[in-house]
């Protein structure tokens, strides 16, 4: 049980949620009392793990806290992590084709695609991927990850317009801790993230707002030298153990990104 991360995360997560009703408060979000008795546990019970001095809640108990602060997937899988438990197994209906997946089998065929690690590492790239973004696969240690070279390769920055960078900065801090609940292997995770913390003043900003996201599905901007300014929608489709991904890539205008590239 991470109790430091915990309190913090419990903090956080309280303090973005609305009030039922708008009345006037000196501190944004809900008051620890009004959880305590969503989650049906007591405010006593509560306040320790906020303070963190509480015993490790029970999957049961993090079931509720989940609810209670009305947790996304991600942020509900974190919560487990944190208090020490295995996140619950997904039941949906696997019959159901998921819309983002059916427009992914279609748009294979002659749109941007690369397979990457939870931690942004790119492991294969398509032709048309390699003309978008370049070779993204020669990287070694730390800076294999997309997500490190964001924040301390200032040229990583240089093919995606001014105008999205603060967006794709906080997506890639909550991608961060995301995946590292992810890994099999935390120990590159933990010495990622303590490096950015570390060098990085915009990541640490961010990292203290504990948002907790895997990217799934996306849009964001490139500046191609040849056609100018490429805006995207992506597409996120993961392996089943969710350790490995594939992001697929569509022109938002709908024009074919094979004639865009090459007549640009």
């Amino acid at each position: 049980m991470k109790r430091e991360e915990l309190a913090d995360f419990l903090r956080h997560r309280r303090a973005a949620l609305t009030p039922a009703h708008h009345t006037a408060r000196r501190t944004r979000g809900l008051r620890r009392e009004e959880i305590a008795e969503r989650a049906n546990i007591s405010i006593d019970y509560y306040t320790r793990l906020e303070q963190r001095r509480g015993p490790r809640p029970s999957p049961e108990v993090a079931w509720a806290l989940s609810r209670a602060l009305d947790l996304t997937i991600d942020e509900r899988d974190h919560l487990f992590h944190l208090i020490g438990h295995n996140p619950p197994q997904q039941t949906e209906d696997l019959d159901r084709v998921d819309p983002g997946l059916r427009r992914v089998l279609h748009a294979l065929d002659g749109n941007p695609a690369m397979v990457m690690s939870n931690l942004a590492h790119t492991l294969l790239q398509n032709r048309l991927a390699l003309a978008l973004f370049g070779d993204q696969t020669h990287y070694t240690g730390l800076a294999r990850s997309g997500y490190f070279r964001w924040f301390l390769t200032p040229q990583e920055r240089s093919i995606y317009p001014a105008d999205i960078h603060a967006a794709q900065s906080a997506t890639y801090a909550a991608a961060v801790r995301a995946a590292a609940d992810l890994e099999p292997d935390p120990a590159e995770a933990e010495q990622m993230i303590a490096t950015l913390l570390a060098e990085s003043a915009e990541f640490r900003r961010l990292w203290d707002n504990h948002e907790v996201r895997l990217c799934r599905q996306e849009t964001t901007s490139l500046l191609h030298p040849t056609a100018g300014r490429v805006d995207l929608d992506c597409e996120v489709v993961f392996s089943h153990d969710r350790r490995q991904r594939m992001l697929v890539f569509t022109a938002r205008n709908g024009k074919d990104l094979r004639d865009l590239i090459t007549s640009g």
